[in-house]
């Protein structure tokens, strides 16, 4: 039996970890896009070219990565277009009941040790768990 290591995605993961840890330690500001985002549409916040910066960087490095690298983009989907609205809903809403998204937890909490997103990270993966094997052999 042969294990491929999938290179990219460690070098991704280690790309994820040090820039967080960058941004926490230069900055002070934690990089979980729905916080980042939140940012952007709250007036009373006045850092907004940090936050700008860093949603250009995740656009223009997901075009960087279709252009130059190479990377797959699907075409078709297997989900309807009202099925794509309830999901990103259900992103939302759970996000906002969350105090966070998972990049905002699982990258950045478990790094500071927060016992709350060590707690969401499990939930969210739990979740995500049931939601594939109900899919897979449910449905």
């Amino acid at each position: 039996m042969s294990v491929a290591i999938p290179w990219e995605s460690l070098f991704g993961g280690m790309l994820l970890g040090v820039s967080a840890t960058l941004l926490l330690l230069l900055n002070g500001k934690i990089a979980g896009i729905s916080g980042v985002l939140t940012g952007l549409m709250t007036p009373k916040n006045r850092d907004y070219a940090w936050r700008w910066l860093f949603v250009f960087g995740m656009v223009s490095g997901g075009v960087f990565g279709v252009y130059f690298l190479g990377a797959e983009v699907p075409k078709e989907y297997a989900a309807t277009t009202s099925m794509l609205i309830v999901a990103g809903l259900l992103v939302g809403i759970g996000t906002r009941l969350g105090n966070g998204c998972t990049s905002g937890h699982g990258i950045c909490g478990i790094g500071r040790l927060s016992v709350r997103s060590m707690v969401a990270t499990a939930v969210f993966m739990f979740v995500a768990a049931v939601t594939v094997f109900f899919r897979l052999h449910v449905l």
